[in-house]
């Protein structure tokens, strides 16, 4: 059944509204990062260093976030409606732009932002001289991402350019499940598809990074002790290893229903969401509650050094306030009642 032109402007709406606030979070959190990294170098605060070491790495999940969705906004049908950005672009060109969407999306933005996940968490359980510590990490990871995602936006560069001129020739394809990314162009519009091979490429790659992701949190929970990050910790890979295979599963089962129909916008909708809550969870537990927690404990670090020295100071008054005069003069005392009483005047006198 063909979705109603005001149920696909609603679910564009919302897409654009969700990749809005996704993309103000990660803003947000960026400037929080170059706060904390600015106060390192400020202050010589050599004790947070350890938090603003991966900053960067940090930083480059946030825009792989971003990327990501400003790709499901171009994806949308409702910006190529008649009058809308997208709808002076002639068929060809709005064939590229899904075309652009697969390798984006499926290739490049969604990999990296899982892998970059996964590295960070592993920072935690390196050495602090060769980790996140270190002045090279920062960019020898970012080395080690492209280099992990290398193969997938290869395959997936292989299914859009050589793909369709098998789309029609191969018996495996002889639905167009395999290869096809765009359907007949009612009213120009050109409609993206998701091609089941992308899709089964993605999916042994999710699997892959699953296995590792478990393996790694498994690790990193025998050696958190505190509740609090044990909680997140198990928060994090529970919403990755769930709802990222949700979204391959939501994109394989796409492929049964024609794109413009409802059933294949709420499919697609909901694969939308399900990584919209892996990228949310990510940026939130492994940028802003770092961040947040290192602030915290300069804080309470700072807190404790002016307790300490108002403490020092307190001690100081109270000394002088309880001086009393020396054992050498208390049998002089009775002696000598006056000269005592100008020795202890003179002691409790502020000097000048």
């Amino acid at each position: 059944m063909p979705l109603t032109s005001v149920g696909a402007d609603a679910l564009g709406v919302v897409t654009i509204s969700c990749v809005a606030v996704l993309g103000l979070v990660g803003l947000l959190c960026i400037a929080y990062s170059f706060y904390l990294r600015d106060r390192i170098r400020s202050q010589s605060e050599t004790q947070l260093r350890y938090f603003g070491g991966p900053s960067i790495v940090r930083i480059i999940f946030i825009f792989f976030a971003i990327l990501w969705g400003f790709g499901e906004i171009l994806r949308l049908e409702f910006l190529r409606r008649d009058g809308r950005v997208l709808h002076t672009l002639d068929s060809k060109w709005q064939e590229t732009v899904c075309k652009c969407y697969i390798v984006s999306n499926l290739g490049f933005s969604e990999p990296c932002l899982f892998v970059t996940l996964v590295f960070l968490l592993r920072a935690s359980l390196q050495n602090t001289d060769s980790g996140p510590l270190s002045q090279k990490w920062n960019f020898r990871t970012v080395g080690y991402i492209l280099l992990s995602i290398l193969p997938l936006f290869a395959l997936q560069m292989t299914v859009i350019l050589v793909g369709p001129t098998y789309e029609s020739d191969l018996h495996l394809n002889k639905n167009g499940y395999l290869f096809k990314i765009t359907t007949e162009y009612p009213n120009d519009v050109a409609r993206c598809f998701y091609p089941l091979l992308s899709t089964i490429f993605l999916g042994l790659f999710a699997t892959m990074l699953t296995l590792y992701l478990f393996w790694l949190g498994r690790r990193i929970l025998i050696q958190v002790i505190n509740k609090g990050l044990r909680k997140r910790v198990y928060a994090l890979i529970f919403c990755v290893s769930s709802f990222f295979p949700l979204r391959v599963l939501l994109l394989g089962v796409s492929v049964k229903f024609k794109p413009g129909d409802a059933g294949f916008e709420v499919v697609a909708f909901l694969a939308f969401l399900s990584f919209l809550c892996c990228a949310g969870v990510g940026i939130c537990i492994l940028v802003y509650f770092p961040i947040a927690d290192s602030l915290a404990l300069n804080n309470v670090q700072d807190i404790e050094a002016t307790r300490r020295r108002i403490g020092e100071h307190n001690d100081t008054l109270s000394l002088i306030a309880n001086h009393g005069p020396p054992d050498d003069y208390i049998t002089s005392q009775e002696s000598n009642p006056i000269g005592s009483t100008q020795l202890h005047t003179w002691s409790l006198r502020p000097a000048s």
